[in-house]
């Protein structure tokens, strides 16, 4: 990555102060973020908004109503501990709700996500639409233990519930011009009122190349701890890249366009020169502001060392052979 001195970059590719406040606030508080908030839920049906009910403590999952009963085991997981559900739920970033941590709890329950489709473009055989209801109906579900590692140096580990993309792209048969793949989110100020702030330009977009969408590791998920997607963590379904930064991650995904030339996203054309195409989680290079060689487990106060492609590097490093990582970062 090239920093270039402070002078020399322009304004636009600046971070708006207000989240850039909200990563300081994160290292100043740290201890504090250890102490998660307790949440409660009641029976629920797929896709209905979560509600909150005293006195349970959803801390572990034990005391969850489990939507996904069935699920099929995944080689790919992590054996290391996860992170509990309350602290997954309460910490998240969900910039269409609103930039502090907290607010996609707080304000996500406006989502509607019944009913809802994911429309397929570009250089496909087979374009069209395809509906929640179809996803939960033909693909196999299963549990996939992963880690998520977001940029501002916080990481999680996360039983996701979801279905390897490859298999949904398969479905639509992406022609020999597809190179990459372009995710847009839903575009609803009503419902999203984090929209309304114009620090970066909605819907939310982020883009794989095709050979990192169809890798095995890569999944949209429709869940998380046996049941379905709070709308805090990117309800009905998301993009889980595990070797990536969490900012990959695009939630609640309404569109999908095979594309021949690489994708412009919402966070390159915000601030280039912090946020590149791959993402790759590499602590070899730094953020322009902070380094990204150590990370704190929500939950612990220690800090530990950040693991080249987030530990994946086995599964996930050939992608990248001669390619200059500080450049493609």
């Amino acid at each position: 990555m090239l920093i270039k001195p402070l002078d020399d970059i322009p304004s636009a590719e600046i971070t708006p102060e207000s989240i850039y406040q909200e990563r300081r606030r994160f290292m100043r508080n740290g201890v504090n973020l250890m102490i998660a908030t307790t949440v409660g839920v009641t029976n629920t049906t797929l896709f209905s908004a979560p509600v909150v009910a005293k006195g349970v403590d959803p801390s572990s999952a034990i005391n969850l109503p489990i939507d996904f009963p069935h699920l099929k085991p995944s080689a790919f997981s992590t054996g290391e501990q996860s992170t509990p559900f309350a602290k997954i739920t309460a910490y998240a970033n969900f910039y269409e709700f609103g930039t502090d941590k907290s607010d996609p709890q707080r304000y996500a329950q406006t989502l509607t996500t019944r009913p809802w489709s994911v429309q397929v473009v570009g250089e496909v055989e087979k374009p069209g639409v395809i509906d929640m209801e179809e996803i939960l109906r033909k693909f196999t579900l299963e549990e996939r233990i992963y880690r998520l590692r977001c940029v501002e140096g916080w990481s999680m580990v996360i039983p996701w519930v979801g279905l390897p993309l490859s298999e949904l792209i398969k479905r639509f048969q992406p022609t020999s011009k597809a190179k990459y793949v372009q995710f847009s989110s839903l575009l609803d100020p009503k419902q999203m009122p984090g929209q309304e702030d114009r620090f970066l330009n909605w819907p939310y977009t982020e883009g794989l190349r095709i050979d990192e969408a169809m890798h095995p590791l890569t999944i949209l998920s429709v869940g998380l701890y046996g049941r379905v997607l709070p709308h805090e963590n990117g309800a009905p379904l998301r993009l889980v890249v595990p070797w990536k930064y969490g900012f990959k991650s695009i939630k609640s995904i309404v569109k999908m366009r095979f594309m021949e030339q690489e994708p412009l996203t919402s966070w390159i054309e915000a601030e280039p020169r912090a946020y590149g195409f791959y993402a790759n989680v590499n602590p070899t290079v730094p953020h322009p502001r902070w380094s990204q060689k150590k990370e704190r487990r929500i939950g612990e106060f220690f800090k530990r060392n950040t693991l080249m492609f987030n530990g994946y590097a086995e599964q996930v490093s050939s992608l990248y052979t001669d390619m200059d990582l500080r450049k493609y970062y």
